[in-house]
């Protein structure tokens, strides 16, 4: 860990200039405390940097929440073994039909409801508070239900030290929790227009508690955030149909991880509550269980948190990008990839192009960065990697 200043603490020894100073400007504003933790993984991003914890005391930036309100992953060990997978043979069977029950890609969504479980979580959706906003902001979010998205977003299956079989999948709150984000980050900059506050970065317009504006957030932000987690779960249902017809008996899910990245929930650190918010970081605290995913073809990690209070109960949530998407295209071809991801199922195309390792930082540097946030239970190989052009 390196102290940067008084308000900047980072676990992150790689570390570009820009990202750098884009934590800088997020730690200096009034009502951060008692410091901003950056991860391992931290890289820049829209306002606030990727891979930061930032605890605000009366106030909320949302778009350092993030865009993808609740995107987070699920990861489910069963019963099966490698040996159980090798005598099924082909592996593009399954791949392949996990691309045909999980809609895939930006702006791909289901055409009608999958079951009476998929309808059951639509049915508890609508129970909530602000379900009726969600209903104005994008009429369809019931069909979003159950579907992948794109960029980093994936579905793998995946082998343990052990041999023993895990589903793993990464995605968030989709179009309407999208929608949502950018409407309160516009409202966040209107008012700060109106009231002639001047600030470091457009992006790290706020919105102060105890306004209807901040409780509008709040309300909108915990049902997208509830989408999210049930959108995951939704997703793993249809994998694990999948699964169970493809191998001939039913999965039993032996342990499962659900938990969020890009979220806020009311915290105490420091002796102070505060609204903690963890763009692209997971709940760390001591026992709590997490998921840090490496990027398309490396390994991924089951852990458990440390409870290390200076990093704000929190670690990273992933390898984090090195490259911008653009940049990567220039940078790699398709068979720097198809080397990259040799011995995993996956489809075969230039569109996961900007997905290369290379594009990303190394996942060992990222976890020995956070060996004194979490502890690694479960290092997790792919066999089967599914995502969306």
């Amino acid at each position: 860990m390196e102290q940067i200043s008084k308000k900047l603490m980072s676990w992150a020894s790689v570390l570009d200039e820009g990202t750098l100073e884009q934590a800088k400007r997020t730690a200096e504003m009034p009502f951060i405390y008692p410091h901003l933790a950056l991860m391992p993984d931290a890289h820049l991003g829209k306002g606030a940097t990727v891979g930061s914890v930032i605890p605000t005391l009366r106030a909320i930036i949302p778009a350092a929440v993030g865009v993808d309100i609740g995107c987070g992953m699920i990861a489910v060990r069963t019963q099966l073994t490698a040996e159980d997978v090798r005598g099924q043979g082909d592996l593009s069977v399954l791949r392949e039909a996990i691309e045909r029950a999980v809609p895939l890609s930006a702006g791909v969504y289901n055409t009608s409801v999958y079951d009476g479980e998929t309808q059951g979580r639509i049915e508890a959706l609508e129970r909530r508070q602000a379900a009726d906003s969600a209903d104005k902001i994008a009429s369809n979010w019931r069909l979003q239900l159950g579907t992948l998205g794109s960029g980093n977003h994936f579905i793998e299956v995946s082998l343990d030290e052990a041999d023993q079989v895990w589903l793993f999948l990464h995605s968030g709150s989709r179009g309407v929790g999208n929608k949502i984000a950018q409407r309160h980050i516009k409202v966040a900059s209107e008012l700060a227009a109106k009231y002639w506050i001047v600030l470091p970065d457009p992006d790290l317009a706020y919105l102060a508690e105890g306004t209807d504006e901040f409780w509008s957030y709040i309300r909108e932000l915990r049902w997208a955030q509830h989408f999210a987690l049930l959108n995951r779960e939704e997703m793993m249902h249809r994998v694990i149909d999948c699964v169970q017809e493809w191998i001939g008996e039913a999965v039993q899910a032996t342990k499962t991880v659900n938990t969020h990245h890009n979220y806020t929930a009311k915290e105490t650190h420091f002796g102070k509550e505060v609204w903690l918010s963890r763009k692209g970081a997971i709940d760390a605290s001591a026992g709590t269980p997490g998921l840090i995913p490496g990027s398309m073809g490396t390994r991924s990690y089951v852990v458990t948190g440390k409870g290390n209070r200076l990093a704000l109960n929190s670690s990273p949530h992933g390898a984090g990008r090195q490259h911008s998407r653009t940049k990567a295209r220039k940078l790699y071809s398709l068979e720097e990839l198809e080397v990259a991801m040799k011995g995993i199922e996956w489809r075969h195309t230039d569109a996961f192009l900007d997905e290369i390792p290379a594009a990303y930082k190394d996942i060992d540097v990222v976890m020995e960065d956070a060996k004194d946030l979490v502890e690694i239970d479960h290092t997790l190989r792919q066999i089967v990697n599914v995502k969306g052009d």
